[in-house]
């Protein structure tokens, strides 16, 4: 089913060799998907020499597990080579939007499906990218995205599972946090309290938080302030080693 609902945008040309790649998990309240936060996201990673794919996961009606189960199967089918580009299975790292960023968070913080042929280690990615990220589901948390992913009155167990901020380890993989500091849709101690997870976990964190910006923006090509997101993402990935400064110098973000 993954591989189906996988949308593939190779790096540009002149990314030579096996390259990193990146899944892309656009938001939409686990209702639907944005298509702002999905494909022109996947071509600003390939500019950067990353392979970039978005995932259409399953959404309302479905609910826990079905996305997670779609985006551990993407993972597997990312690493294992299953598709025609040479990426590294060592660099596969994942993006989210919003509820896309809840989704991108689980998979980080090895959330379990019950199938024990996606609860495996590859299935977690090598690092993160959470833009506005939905990451609790038990403190101020988007009940669009609760209701929807989990049902009307889900048990307090299973919300603990699900809230990336309660289960961060050693183990999960470093990430990149954007948020505004008046997002009105998923308040920004969704990523405050993320961040502070992994510092505390000893995990390399990088948090930006902008003064002001509407949730859901995107690219945010046209906000002066959140539009350097991009630019200040695409230094952290050439700081890990995703991608050379050729690249990141070139097409660092929209212009």
């Amino acid at each position: 089913m993954a591989a189906r609902a996988l949308t593939a945008v190779p790096a540009r040309p002149g990314a030579a060799g096996a390259r990193p790649a990146i899944l892309v998990l656009p938001g939409g309240g686990y209702a639907r998907q944005a298509d702002h936060e999905a494909e022109p996201v996947a071509e600003w990673l390939a500019s950067l020499g990353i392979h970039a794919f978005v995932l259409r996961y399953r959404v309302a009606p479905d609910r826990h597990p079905a996305p997670l189960e779609d985006a551990k199967e993407a993972m597997l089918h990312i690493r294992k080579g299953q598709h025609r580009f040479a990426v590294d299975p060592e660099r596969i790292g994942v993006l989210g939007f919003s509820a896309g960023g809840h989704l991108a968070a689980t998979l980080s913080t090895a959330a379990a499906t019950g199938n024990p042929d996606l609860d495996v280690p590859a299935a977690v990615p090598d690092l993160s990218v959470l833009c506005y990220p939905v990451a609790s589901l038990t403190h101020e948390a988007h009940q669009g995205s609760v209701a929807n992913l989990l049902g009307g009155a889900p048990p307090s167990d299973l919300l603990r599972a699900l809230s990336p901020e309660l289960n961060v380890t050693p183990r999960t993989p470093p990430a990149f946090l954007w948020h505004t500091a008046d997002d009105d849709a998923v308040p920004v101690s969704n990523s405050l309290n993320y961040a502070r997870a992994l510092f505390a976990a000893g995990v390399p964190a990088e948090l930006h938080v902008f003064p002001q910006g509407r949730h859901g923006l995107g690219l945010a090509a046209d906000h002066p302030g959140p539009r350097q997101w991009t630019a200040l993402c695409a230094a952290w990935l050439q700081r890990a080693g995703w991608t050379d400064s050729v690249h990141q110098a070139a097409t660092a973000g929209p212009a």
